[in-house]
């Protein structure tokens, strides 16, 4: 039975984490670990956690938790999973929610779920804001959202695990099981890639208009919702998507050319009849996801 949790990282996830187990009735203990002080008091002046200590300290306390959550970006967590795996065992469970997760796996596959070693259960909340911090954290993040897992080949679904999974639909996420590479690949299409369209777009207006007063006026006056929507993502701190770009490279590029690819054709047909068939396409996507 989970009766303590060590959050790793209270930023946005993490501390909306903490509050969601609040809001839906956990009464164990939730202690907070991270990098800045300043954050960590945020997060527990908002409830989403007990109590609080720096990184430094966290090897004493993490063994004292039944489950520990990896809510920082990749190859922060890829350090954690490497400084506690030698601290923990069998009655652990360690799961995070990192963007990306053929890393996580093969790397939780060589340090944990095996005899003496805790649980590692992969997992990704399909939830977010485009700015992150403990002030943007609310409860309510993950309802409706899917909240993926990648479960290890080499792991059998330990009580903990099985908890954790009740805990997350709690909070009103649906849940998939999917294998890390195709994660990875289809996160690449359904998030990476409309991040990284929107950082072009926006990177390419202001290098356009940004010394440009008039121009900007013009484009903050005309611009509506198509614009606003296209561009909200652009404001997205590299900080946060730094560690992704590195870890799902190359199904990004793959994205990245395809999209390259298409909009040459598009480009190239902007007064043929094929530029009806594009939208044709287009049109039938959305038919079929509504």
């Amino acid at each position: 039975m989970i009766r303590r949790i060590l959050i790793v990282g209270t930023g946005l996830i993490g501390a909306s984490v903490g509050l969601a187990l609040r809001e839906n009735g956990f009464e164990g203990d939730i202690v907070g670990t991270g990098p800045t002080a300043e954050t960590l008091r945020i997060a527990q002046s908002m409830g989403a956690i007990d109590s609080w200590l720096r990184n430094n300290e966290a090897d004493l306390v993490a063994p004292t938790a039944d489950v520990i959550l990896l809510a920082g970006p990749v190859m922060s967590i890829l350090d954690w999973m490497q400084r506690l795996a030698p601290l923990l065992n069998e009655r652990h469970l360690v799961t995070d929610v990192g963007s990306t997760k053929v890393q996580i796996a093969a790397l939780a596959e060589k340090l944990f779920d095996r005899p003496g070693r805790a649980s590692f259960l992969p997992g990704h909340p399909m939830a977010g804001k485009e700015s992150g911090g403990p002030l943007l954290a609310e409860a309510k993040l993950f309802q409706g959202a899917m909240w993926l897992f990648t479960p290890l080949a080499s792991a059998a679904e330990v009580e903990l695990a099985t908890e954790w999974r009740d805990w997350v639909r709690r909070f009103g996420a649906r849940t998939m099981d999917i294998a890390p590479r195709r994660h990875d690949e289809i996160c690449a299409w359904v998030s990476h890639l409309p991040q990284l369209v929107a950082t072009a777009l926006s990177a390419l207006l202001e290098d356009t208009f940004g010394k440009d007063p008039v121009g900007r006026d013009e484009i903050a006056a005309i611009g509506g919702r198509a614009l606003r929507e296209m561009t909200r993502l652009g404001a997205s701190p590299y900080s946060m998507w730094r560690d992704i770009a590195m870890s799902n490279d190359r199904s990004i590029a793959e994205t990245l050319h395809a999209l390259e690819l298409r909009l040459a054709h598009i480009r190239e047909n902007l007064k043929t009849p094929e530029l009806r068939e594009q939208f044709r396409l287009a049109n039938g996507f959305r038919t079929k996801r509504d």
